[in-house]
């Protein structure tokens, strides 16, 4: 029996649609009660595995029996209640968090945790300004505030009009040959760039809410997106959070690169950077060294319900 390899680029449950090697779509399922080992997760196969399938006698759709190791994944909670873990995409090469400054607002919480989750895969992280037509005044110096403090930590920055096409051959180099994972609010624009970068990928773009100042969602689960410059781009739905699953508490503020280079320099060795006495990451706030913000974020994270109740022990 031929043995086929292919990337999935979209899963939907039990089914998955693969891209072959030579270019050719396929769905496939999974054969039999396929479980990774070692991966407590809702979905054993996600968006960006690599996988060989083979077609039984008959039938127009091919079985899964192997996934290759993948070098890195990203999950969520798969609900509140649940000590499972839903996989969103797996094998990425960087991921891109889409921030709107109004119609809808990005808080900040949510860059810093996309950001903070990006940094526990240890996967390059950046962020795209989008609608940068639409700001006022106020609203720009606003944005410079915060391009000068993402970048000034070591994220590139992106300003983008995809209304006007503006900043989109920057945007398409940072995607070429790359698989981005791309995440934002809906009624961002994720759908509205991939459609000016990829004019050929008909997208639905969903309507902005005009009483809440929310996207409508357009993405019910992720999807790789193929792209002709090499990449792919991973479309997420509207998360509104990315679990931290199976995090310690004392593993936040490594997730910070403005607090890692200051934590061995705190008078204990186990500082939560909250109440401790001698703590240098406090001094470096007191200063003005650390965003009054990001540190805010990051009391937020370590306070987050989504933690297990065992790490509060």
């Amino acid at each position: 029996m031929d043995s086929y390899k292919g990337i999935v680029i979209r899963s939907t449950g039990s089914w998955c649609t693969v891209l072959s090697d030579n270019e050719k779509i396929t769905e496939c399922k999974l054969k039999g009660n396929f479980r990774i080992k070692g991966i407590r997760s809702t979905n054993p196969l996600a968006v960006g595995d690599k996988v060989e399938f083979s077609f039984q006698k008959d039938t127009d759709f091919g079985l899964i029996h192997y996934i290759a190791p993948r070098h890195n994944y990203i999950v969520r909670k798969a609900t509140r209640l649940s000590a499972q873990s839903h996989i969103i995409a797996a094998n990425i090469d960087q991921a891109i968090v889409m921030v709107t400054l109004t119609r809808p607002r990005t808080s900040t919480g949510f860059i810093d945790r996309f950001l903070v989750t990006a940094e526990a895969y240890h996967i390059p992280a950046f962020l795209i300004f989008n609608k940068c037509d639409q700001y006022s005044k106020e609203e720009m110096v606003e944005l410079g505030e915060w391009i000068q403090l993402y970048s000034g930590l070591g994220y590139p920055c992106y300003k983008t009009s995809a209304l006007f096409a503006q900043g989109i051959e920057e945007v398409n180099e940072l995607l070429r040959l790359k698989v981005s994972l791309l995440a934002g609010h809906s009624g961002v624009g994720k759908t509205a760039l991939i459609n000016v970068i990829e004019p050929g990928i008909i997208r639905k773009v969903g309507d902005i809410s005009e009483y809440h100042h929310k996207g409508k969602h357009t993405t019910t689960f992720a999807e790789m997106i193929p792209l002709s410059n090499g990449g792919f781009v991973i479309d997420t739905p509207g998360i509104k959070e990315f679990g931290l699953v199976n995090f310690d508490k004392q593993e936040v503020p490594e997730r910070f690169p403005e607090m890692r280079g200051l934590m061995h320099k705190c008078q204990f060795s186990n500082c939560t950077h909250v109440h401790e006495p001698g703590c240098a990451v406090k001094a470096a706030l007191a200063k003005g060294l650390i965003s009054h913000t990001r540190y805010s974020n990051y009391i937020s994270i370590l306070r987050d319900e989504y933690f297990e109740e065992t790490e509060w022990d």
